[in-house]
């Protein structure tokens, strides 16, 4: 082969290699598909049930914690406390698919299994005010409004204060089944027996109102009727307080009757300010609820594990710590007074 032959083949096939080259990277015509565009948790949340002022504040409160998470936020609730009546709403929030459960369970063991269904499905929950008492491996994480024993023997204490640390008392609970309420009673018995302050006080009954404002009401007017010694009502409740200060204020019994618990200032600002209630407590029902969705979509996103010991930071509520059983506190006691009560709002 000539120079010049072997000079034209090497032209041709440099020509070839790049019109091959070029037709490799040409562009596709196709247009790229577009990217799934992501799918925002959703909340819910299940109070114990409707007509109950204080889950307002916590729903307000949760709405607005979802929010600031990015989460949508739904709440349902059932017509009744009964120990089963959330069942069917938290089936039916398994079959939605929503990505975390936020509950304040009516039974400490009664939902257990459903729990435990929708756990299994990757749903995370999480307790809200009253929790799964000896059953906690049921849920992921409990928000607490307090140290339970702070709340009862904080609630025996005010009633004392205001009775002398003398005379008969009662108490006017939710429902039998009510975990936060069973422990606060439990913490107030205890310091009634083995706290020497309390050696004249008298706890003369439990009752139960089933968190319904007029079988409360009712329970309260048959105290008043079958103890005429009686010198206070403790009512661990929103629903129960306001619904003793009412019986004792139709009876015109203040003078004789302390009435004192856990209510919300709205709800007992006419109590206080007619000198039917000298001072009940509560702390933040709004802040519980925003610390719930906090805890919930950090659960959900899995940015956060509820590891006893582990800090995260909640919001605008800032830093909060899991404590034993998974549990995070939402902050002390307030005691409500004429002094103060016109400064909350809730």
């Amino acid at each position: 082969m000539s120079g010049k032959t072997s000079w034209l083949v090497l032209c041709a096939v440099a020509t070839l290699l790049f019109a091959f080259g070029c037709k490799k990277a040409a562009p596709t015509t196709e247009p790229a598909s577009p990217s799934p565009a992501p799918t925002r948790p959703k909340i819910v949340y299940i109070p114990k049930n409707t007509g109950n002022p204080y889950f307002d504040s916590v729903i307000d409160g949760a709405r607005q914690g979802a929010a600031d998470t990015g989460c949508d936020f739904v709440t349902v609730a059932p017509d009744t406390a009964d120990a089963t009546s959330q069942l069917p709403l938290i089936k039916d929030q398994i079959q939605q698919g929503v990505s975390a459960i936020l509950i304040s369970p009516n039974s400490p063991d009664a939902l257990n299994p459903v729990l435990e269904e929708a756990m299994a499905k990757g749903i995370r929950v999480v307790t809200v005010d009253s929790d799964l008492t000896n059953n906690e491996s049921f849920r992921d994480a409990s928000v607490q409004t307090a140290d339970p024993q702070a709340v009862g023997e904080g609630l025996v204490e005010l009633l004392g204060s205001m009775t002398t640390y003398k005379g008969e008392i009662a108490i006017l609970s939710a429902t039998t089944d009510a975990p936060n309420q069973n422990r606060w009673i439990e913490a107030m018995k205890k310091s009634l027996a083995e706290n020497v302050k309390y050696k004249d006080l008298k706890l003369v009954e439990v009752v139960y109102g089933n968190d319904e404002p007029q079988k409360s009401l009712t329970e309260a007017e048959s105290l008043l009727a079958k103890y005429p010694n009686l010198k206070g009502i403790i009512a661990p409740t929103t629903v129960g307080v306001a619904a003793a200060a009412q019986a004792v204020e139709t009876a015109k019994a203040a003078d004789r009757i302390v009435v004192t618990g856990l209510g919300t200032p709205n709800q007992m600002r006419r109590f206080v300010k007619n000198g039917t209630v000298k001072a009940f407590a509560l702390w933040s029902p709004r802040d519980e609820g925003y610390l719930a969705a906090q805890v919930a979509a950090q659960l959900a996103k899995g940015t956060f594990k509820s590891t006893p010991g582990t800090s995260f930071i909640a919001g605008s509520l800032g830093t909060r710590e899991v404590t034993q059983k998974k549990v995070v506190v939402t902050g002390p006691l307030t005691i409500f007074t004429a002094d103060n009560i016109d400064q909350f709002k809730f």
